[in-house]
């Protein structure tokens, strides 16, 4: 599937790394960046609504969807630092050496380790539906963590996580596809359907992707937080409520990193660019304008 209107390029941005990316629109450029189990098709509604006055580049992630998927030889393949440098090289690819930077879940932890490690690239950076890595696993704790569960399983050591999941690859990707959603009809079949076949063809590489978070990401954080490292550019966080749910105050941990902090606290499900385009669009809008 792709997103009509748009234009699909495969750009190289690491040694034996290319991304694959749809592009459309002219105007200030934004990059979008998907979440699990998800493609850039998630950006489809608002993304063609973007495009209307601004460049928009939507990528599929390293190890997800059409762009390549590394093995993991070791901790820092799939590190959120080294997607963070693909998407700012793919940006460059395309002549933007500056550029706002949306992400949504694991997409959402790209884009915050990008407005940290590369904060003169990144104009105004937003941030759906996550916490920063290290501040994620400092809140996980107790039976509320189960909702959870698969940060764990896929945190283990290389070979039990991708063998579990290889054993029923569509109803593990599924279940978050059902039980995240707050509208059913926003996923539509034909949809989903690209999004498990997309997930079946990159178990060992997501896999890879949520260890180094339960690893070298958290390291990451947790050095520029004692560092005292902030993110200066315009900040703009779109929650659910999880805060209320496990115990934390969201605003709170996205403020200690994030001066210049909008933090909206939405009543959608976590898929909320399909779920309610034209609100995350809106709130896109009112970032950039800032």
């Amino acid at each position: 599937m792709v997103i009509e209107g748009f234009t699909y390029h495969r750009v190289p941005v690491a040694d034996g790394v290319s991304l694959s990316a749809a592009v459309a629109g002219e105007g200030s450029p934004i990059v979008l960046l998907h979440g699990f189990p998800q493609t850039h098709l998630m950006w489809r509604h608002v993304a063609a609504d973007l495009a209307a006055d601004h460049t928009v580049i939507c990528p599929d992630l390293r190890g997800y969807g059409a762009s390549d998927k590394p093995a993991e030889t070791e901790p820092g393949t799939y590190a959120k630092r080294t997607m963070a440098a693909d998407v700012v090289a793919l940006a460059r690819a395309f002549g933007h050496e500056r550029f706002a930077l949306a992400g949504h879940d694991r997409g959402a932890l790209v884009a915050f380790r990008a407005g940290l490690d590369h904060p003169a690239a990144i104009s105004h950076l937003a941030c759906l539906d996550v916490l920063p890595t290290a501040d994620m696993w400092d809140v996980m704790r107790g039976a509320s963590a189960a909702v959870g569960f698969h940060l764990y399983l896929m945190a283990q050591p290389p070979g039990l996580p991708e063998a579990m999941i290889a054993a029923c690859p569509d109803v593990f990707f599924g279940h978050f596809l059902d039980a995240w959603t707050g509208d059913a009809q926003a996923i539509p079949a034909e949809v989903r359907a690209a999004y498990l076949e997309a997930s079946r063809e990159a178990i060992p590489s997501i896999v890879a992707d949520y260890r180094a978070s339960a690893g070298i990401d958290a390291e990451h954080d947790r050095a520029d937080r004692e560092a005292g490292r902030r993110l200066e550019m315009p900040v703009t966080v779109l929650q659910q409520d999880w805060g209320a749910a496990l115990g934390y105050d969201a605003a709170a941990l996205w403020r200690a990193w994030a001066p210049r902090l909008r933090h909206l606290t939405v009543g959608h499900g976590h898929f909320m660019a399909e779920e309610a385009p034209a609100e995350v669009a809106k709130a896109l809008r009112e970032l950039l304008a800032g």
